[in-house]
């Protein structure tokens, strides 16, 4: 979990290809607060604050909030490096992501897109894949009030594990955090049976220019291409691959001359930023082995999943 950039390449594409793209949408965003188990064999709990966006373009976007919240501090540091003309370790100024994924549902068919990154030589490559995922809900008599909404209970079977829901019919979204959604009305709580994982939702605005991409992403361009959809097989050894060795496709483009080149305006060489950046990458996703969907491969009990590339 995470859209864990890298901070060299960020400063790199942000500071030659800076200029900004038009919002043409409007949105509804959802905070949920996410508490989560990162590794199956320890007790610690993580917390991180991810978004819902229902926008008027009939699709919603679900991500980590984390990067998209820091937009001002970014706009001020790369406008800073733009006028010194020079670069800067990104690092020190924000804070990373926990969550990489984007998860698009699009309305009114509901069909899922899953979307991370790799790379793709110097620049971030989106890869997904897309499913017809229909959860099998059993709505219970149970209610409570949960934060100002008033919600009833649901519970299914999904990814291997067992989740109760509260939802409200107070908001007409049929949606929710990560892939959940079929309620009649807006998810407020989920987490399975074990409480690896837990969402609440903490509160809602509406966005008038909306973008579902960051600042920096905006400037980079790198996450405004097109996907390139993949079944789910496919995409899981892509992405798995990308984890062990995160500069595969970078590596044979660096001479040992780039390497030792020294960078202005940051401390060391571009072999030294490119180490530190591997380390971050395999030091993350090292951090958890404890994934939302541990069964995905397996048939999810009452519920029907199709996955593919979308013709």
């Amino acid at each position: 979990m995470k859209n864990l950039f890298s901070i060299f390449f960020i400063a790199l594409f942000a500071f030659v290809n800076a200029q900004d793209k038009d919002a043409k949408e409007t949105a509804n965003r959802f905070f949920y607060e996410l508490t989560f188990k990162p590794k199956k064999d320890s007790a610690k709990l993580d917390k991180v604050i991810t978004i819902l966006d229902i926008t008027d373009k009939n699709r919603s976007v679900y991500q980590d909030y984390t990067v998209i919240a820091q937009d001002s501090i970014m706009k001020v540091e790369i406008e800073a490096m733009k006028k010194a003309g020079v670069m800067k370790d990104l690092s020190k100024s924000i804070k990373m992501p926990k969550i990489s994924a984007r998860i698009y549902k699009f309305y009114p068919s509901m069909k899922i897109q899953y979307v991370d990154k790799v790379a793709n030589g110097f620049t971030p490559a989106s890869i997904g894949y897309n499913s017809d995922l229909k959860f099998n809900w059993k709505i219970l008599n149970d209610k409570q009030k949960i934060g100002e909404y008033n919600t009833q209970r649901a519970t299914t079977e999904f990814g291997g594990r067992t989740w109760t829901a509260w939802f409200t019919t107070d908001i007409p979204f049929q949606d929710g955090p990560y892939k959940f959604w079929g309620l009649p009305g807006l998810i407020v709580k989920i987490e399975d049976d074990a409480k690896n994982y837990s969402w609440v939702l903490q509160g809602n605005k509406k966005i008038k220019d909306y973008t579902e991409f960051s600042y920096v992403e905006n400037l980079m361009h790198a996450t405004g291409g097109k996907v390139k959809e993949l079944p789910r097989d496919k995409f899981e050894k892509t992405f798995n691959d990308f984890k062990k060795d995160p500069f595969a496709s970078v590596r044979p483009m660096m001479t040992q001359e780039m390497l030792s080149k020294s960078i202005p305006g940051m401390d060391g060489t571009i072999g030294d930023m490119m180490k530190k950046q591997e380390k971050q990458y395999k030091d993350f996703y090292n951090a958890n082995d404890n994934p939302i969907e541990p069964d995905y491969g397996k048939v999810n009990t009452g519920n029907v999943e199709k996955t593919g590339v979308e013709k």
